[in-house]
């Protein structure tokens, strides 16, 4: 089995916070590689008039991740789900040969319960939180959190997380990179033309051939 992170998000750009989140889950958690799942698009978020091109996005992933054991992918687009209890269930089935965590950062774990059949997530993979100081207490106060505390695993044993069977929940702490998708937007709103948005298909540049895995 190999042991896989993965982060969802719309990557509205790609940053540094995304990078250091993940290298640090890759160390802590001792996983192989994180997959980065760009989102076609956050359900919670509806709407959104400053959502870049899915083209774009996933090319300001590509390059942040780059020389790292990060590998964007648009494969949510390719399996044709919009939530992440869905996404999980279908990426589950056609990997049998990896063991997946789901990374979230602690402001998620504060709007957990408002992700579509989120208990469904939590049976499904581990979940690791990463800690955003202003919003630890909020999440440790979280209505999700209230079902989640009895299933917390020490930090200690992080590494052993292949091991455990869901629902687990591990909470760690590092040193977060103050970088936010908000704050670079407002910086250059037309931050996304400076990607080439199309591939050979006038769609997203290819994403990587996880689909050759399957069984």
């Amino acid at each position: 089995m190999i042991p896989t992170g993965l982060l969802g998000g719309s990557f509205n750009p790609a940053h540094r916070g995304h990078r250091h989140i993940s290298l640090h889950a890759l160390d802590a958690m001792g996983l192989e590689e994180v997959w980065w799942l760009v989102s076609p698009g956050n359900p919670l978020k509806a709407g959104a008039s400053d959502m870049a091109p899915m083209a774009a996005r996933y090319a300001s992933a590509r390059k942040m991740a780059a020389r790292a054991k990060i590998r964007p992918t648009t494969i949510e687009a390719r399996l044709g789900t919009r939530y992440t209890a869905d996404t999980l269930k279908k990426l589950v089935r056609r990997f049998p040969n990896r063991r997946f965590v789901w990374i979230m950062g602690a402001d998620n774990l504060v709007q957990f319960h408002k992700w579509r059949d989120w208990r469904t997530i939590a049976r499904t993979v581990t979940i690791a939180v990463i800690a955003r100081p202003e919003y630890d207490g909020p999440a440790r106060a979280s209505r999700a959190m209230g079902w989640l505390r009895r299933f917390v695993r020490p930090a200690s044993q992080a590494r052993q997380w292949t091991t455990w069977s869901p629902p687990a929940l591990v909470l760690l702490r590092f040193y977060p990179d103050p970088a936010s998708a908000t704050q670079l937007r407002a910086a250059n709103p037309r931050w996304h033309l400076s990607y080439n948005q199309k591939g050979p298909d006038g769609a997203a540049a290819p994403p990587i051939p996880v689909h050759q895995e399957a069984h």
